[in-house]
């Protein structure tokens, strides 16, 4: 499912960054052919940036700055970059180094964290994974991407990252019932991860449906989301992260979660649903 609004969100505010590069440029009183001659760049270079078609790098906006004697705006507009980077982060790009350190920057935010809801309609959320299906996802994701395999090193500090669920904080967790079927390791390996879901539900802090297969349907199945409080939305796409903080962004996710929890079953009804899984495998 295509995320339009989001993906507008960050074309504007790319094209904003542009802007802002080109109202310096001209508040210098110098045109384009200058100013990519006073950075050492071919002219077409100065007209991709600032018709947003290249997005710029640290250097080349410190490059602009110092051409136009506005040294002073340098610290804004990296700053402004960077939040058009966090808001759309291409996998391939996060995972280039491998896939732990992912796991690992996102603890602060998790710490930090009071009330998160998760809605996984293709695996089993990484909160509650164990570290095999933690390993054959993560391996599955390294081979697919063709990037440094270190699923194992990525799945030990996945599952150390989910120890805030045994904290002061509030989970809201919805599964579609086939997450439970769908497979990743063997059956030794899907048992032990059924089994800590069942686990899970004793939980006082954690509240965990499963929608049904045969729920009649309120909201439509949707790509992997996580609410972090009231403050950010993290969609998981296939090629690509996106953090959406937008107010308004944040309330359709809201009211998309709701409607889902409303779908959903808890308690025996899920742990029900769980130990029918268990009984399917070899």
């Amino acid at each position: 499912m295509s995320h339009p609004e989001s993906l507008n969100a960050v074309e504007e505010a790319r094209k904003a960054v542009a802007r802002q590069l080109g109202d310096i440029r001209k508040d210098a009183g110098i045109n384009g052919l200058e100013l990519a001659a006073r950075c050492g760049w071919h002219p077409s270079k100065r007209s991709r940036i600032e018709n947003a078609r290249t997005r710029p790098s640290e250097d080349d906006i410190r490059a602009w700055c110092h051409a136009c004697d506005a040294e002073t705006q340098i610290a804004d507009l990296i700053a402004s970059s960077r939040d058009v980077d966090s808001m759309y982060r291409e996998w391939k790009r996060i995972h280039r180094g491998g896939l732990r350190g992912a796991q690992v920057s996102v603890i602060p935010l998790y710490q930090r964290t009071q009330h998160m809801r998760v809605y996984c309609s293709n695996v089993i959320p990484g909160l509650l994974q164990t570290v095999g299906y933690a390993t054959a996802l993560l391996n599955s994701i390294a081979e697919f991407e063709n990037v440094i395999n270190d699923a194992k090193e990525a799945a030990v500090a996945r599952v150390a990252r989910s120890e805030v669920i045994y904290g002061s904080g509030r989970f809201a967790l919805l599964v579609e019932e086939d997450v439970l079927y769908f497979r990743f390791g063997d059956a030794e390996v899907m048992s032990r991860q059924l089994a800590y879901l069942l686990s899970i539900t004793a939980l006082p802090n954690v509240s965990f449906g499963i929608i049904p297969r045969a729920a009649v349907r309120k909201m439509w199945t949707l790509e992997g989301f996580v609410i972090y409080d009231n403050a950010k939305v993290q969609v998981e796409t296939l090629s690509a992260d996106m953090n959406i903080t937008r107010p308004g962004e944040i309330t359709v996710y809201q009211r998309a979660f709701r409607l889902l929890s409303e779908m959903a079953v808890y308690g025996g009804a899920a742990r029900a649903l769980i130990k029918e899984a268990m009984d399917t495998l070899d």
